[in-house]
């Protein structure tokens, strides 16, 4: 069993091949940040994978702090996400319900059935049966005669607790769409980082392959020769 075991040129640790990468097949760029660090490094030597991901990390940090300078809290929570392998994409509105409060719960019912037409309905047949009472009903004894001043009292005062209740529901909405784009930002970004690695891994095993080949091709070609002379 000892011989499956390899030693990682990074932290030195002696573990099985299968925990191991080989630094051949690293790609250039995140080859020069190991370099960086570990001056002795070896193209013939090996690195574990928890070494790999943390110089993987770090030169996706480079890279973002070279385009878009200082990382903010939401990059930061992309490249921790890269390097544990989570899971970004979230149900936003089911986090969102679970921190609101019986007072933005009561507001977004009300600024609900504000702009709603049951509302429009239930308002016009209130006003009507308020000016009915006042003009035919009561007409000996009106509780609030022609112009209504109390109806405009009423209404100065539903205006003035609407008003409020309803930019209360604004804001929290307003809020929402903010999450809601904080967390399309991060998995948009993340999306983007693992495009651009799977790019250059691509790029990178279609030049270690067609290496390969042209060394297949040169001993194929060496060994034609050797047939050749054998036979002259």
């Amino acid at each position: 069993m000892a011989n499956n075991h390899r030693t990682c040129q990074v932290c030195g640790k002696s573990l099985p091949a299968n925990q191991l990468i080989h630094a051949a097949v690293i790609r250039p760029a995140i080859v020069d940040v190991i370099r960086r660090e570990v001056p002795q490094w070896s193209d013939d030597g090996d690195i574990c994978l928890n070494d790999l991901n943390q110089f993987r990390n770090r030169y996706i940090q480079n890279i973002l702090e070279s385009e878009k300078g200082e990382l903010t809290d939401l990059e930061d929570e992309v490249l921790q996400s890269l390097m544990d392998h989570d899971i970004l994409a979230s149900n936003v509105e089911e986090e969102i319900e679970e921190a609101v409060t019986f007072g933005e719960r009561l507001s977004d019912r009300m600024a609900s059935f504000g702009g709603s037409w049951a509302f429009i309905i239930v308002f016009a047949c209130v006003m009507l049966a308020w000016i009915t009472l006042n003009s035919v009903t009561l007409l000996s004894r009106p509780f609030d005669p022609f112009p209504y001043i109390l109806l405009n009292l009423v209404l100065s005062c539903l205006a003035a607790i609407q008003a409020p209740v309803i930019m209360m529901s604004q804001n929290r909405q307003e809020a929402k769409d903010r999450l809601r784009s904080q967390h399309d930002y991060q998995v948009n970004l993340k999306a983007e980082l693992e495009i651009r690695q799977l790019h250059q891994k691509v790029d990178h095993l279609l030049s270690h392959q067609w290496e390969r080949l042209v060394e297949i091709q040169r001993v194929q070609l060496e060994l034609m020769n050797d047939l050749r002379n054998r036979k002259g």
